[in-house]
């Protein structure tokens, strides 16, 4: 009977097995398997084609890093390096993982990558693990005046793993005192030096954060996820050769998939890094995501990358000078990266009302603290916009100038009160007809 029963069994499941396959497993798209999703997925994209996008966590991939993304690279699984990988049929996602190391390498001219990292906070972390114990002081930018949750925010565990000074900005300037960032440094003996974050728009003195560094005999980490392509384009400072470890998120500026990378000279680093990334903070690798960075690191190193970051830089200043004719306070006077901060507070508005007003109108930007930021975190004093997603759209300072006018126009509206549904209505169709002069994905 058992017998019996292990064969009725065996004949069932392979019945079900090839129902399965005979209904499309292999050839049927989402749109036939899944509605639902597939909606979704469509509603995204007519979205995404309607707005313009000022998130300064955004871009607009090409055609060819969505085709690597969404591969058949999905279905394997590896850990480990190339070469040493605990996985068998590793040879063709390690071509393509070396591809990518390479890429990474030549294209902001240092000679150790790590390109395995999820996310930027996984990055950031995997560089804590590497060069730090639980204990040790890290000095970071506050929060409120550009920093990261991952560099020590009290409400991330590295706030909780290490203890964490912060530097800030001044309140005169919105801009980073380099005499106090080496003096805390010197005061508090950190053993790693943080620069860069998620909204400080000025270039940053990586010299003089390489004087903090070296006057406690800590390490210089800089995270330069918003700016990094500007680096690779050559119109931002590049941090090497005074940073020890640079990290970066691949989406942004770089215009490739959702993940990061680390960066660094030093070959006594490379083993502690590695190690810290794999097995310390993560398992296999998202080998349909290591290709789309390779593709993305191939395509910023073309000559015609170079020419899109000085549109990016002319575009963020183009926009930034529209906003302040119009009366907006930006912090720091102005930007030197893709992203801007309004300071919406001589206005008496609040960040969150306001994003919500221009997702209305078609122009999606998100709130965000500014120094010294009094106000609940659910709406915060100010608006971050990014231009990096629109300039690869082909907007330049023409457009960005209407955006500026657009921007403006529902500011004012809020300021008159709570009736902007009409202002909303009126800015949307001109933002959604300005969109769609430059359409993406066909």
């Amino acid at each position: 009977m058992q017998n019996g029963s292990s064969g009725l069994l065996a004949a069932n499941a392979a019945t079900a097995v090839n129902r399965i396959l005979s209904s499309g497993y292999f050839t049927a798209p989402v749109a036939e398997t899944d509605p639902l999703i597939a909606d979704a997925i469509a509603g995204e994209l007519a979205r995404q084609q309607d707005v313009i996008e000022l998130i300064a966590s955004e871009n607009i991939v090409s055609r060819a890093v969505l085709d690597a993304q969404g591969s058949i690279l999905t279905n394997k699984t590896v850990e480990g390096y190339p070469g040493k990988r605990y996985h068998a049929g590793a040879a063709h996602v390690d071509i393509v993982e070396r591809a990518a190391i390479e890429r990474a390498c030549r294209l902001f001219g240092c000679a150790h990558a790590n390109v395995q990292p999820h996310s930027g906070s996984q990055a950031n972390h995997a560089v804590w693990h590497a060069l730090a114990s639980p204990g040790d002081t890290l000095l970071s930018m506050d929060l409120n005046a550009g920093g990261h949750l991952s560099h020590g925010a009290d409400v991330n565990c590295s706030g909780r793993w290490f203890r964490v000074v912060n530097y800030g900005v001044r309140a005169d300037s919105g801009l980073i005192d380099y005499d106090e960032v080496v003096d805390l440094a010197r005061r508090h003996q950190p053993r790693i030096v943080v620069a860069g974050g998620s909204a400080y728009p000025r270039a940053l003195d990586f010299a003089a954060f390489r004087r903090a560094a070296d006057v406690a005999g800590a390490k210089l980490v800089v995270d330069m996820a918003h700016f990094a392509g500007l680096v690779a384009g050559g119109a931002h400072a590049d941090p090497f050769p005074h940073a020890d470890v640079v990290t970066t998120t691949t989406y942004k500026s770089l215009r490739g998939p959702r993940g990061a990378v680390i960066l660094w000279n030093d070959a006594a680093l490379t083993k502690r890094i590695d190690n810290a990334v794999f097995p310390g903070l993560q398992g296999t690798p998202y080998l349909h995501v290591l290709a789309a960075k390779a593709v993305a690191l191939g395509e910023a190193l073309r000559p015609e990358f170079r020419a899109y970051a000085e549109a990016v830089l002319a575009n963020a200043r183009g926009l930034a000078a529209r906003l302040r004719q119009h009366g907006h306070a930006l912090v720091g006077g102005g930007t030197d990266t893709p992203l801007m901060l309004v300071d919406l507070r001589p206005q008496g508005l609040a960040g969150g009302p306001a994003a919500q007003s221009l997702e209305r109108a078609a122009i999606i930007a998100n709130m965000n603290p500014i120094p010294s930021d009094a106000a609940d975190r659910k709406v915060m004093s100010g608006l971050r916009f990014g231009v990096s997603g629109a300039t690869t759209r082909g907007f330049g300072r023409a457009e960005f100038d209407v955006v500026g006018d657009l921007i403006a126009e529902v500011l004012a509206a809020l300021q008159r009160g709570p009736d902007t549904a009409a202002v909303e209505r009126s800015v949307a169709e001109r933002a959604t007809a300005l969109a769609r002069r430059f359409p993406i994905y066909g």
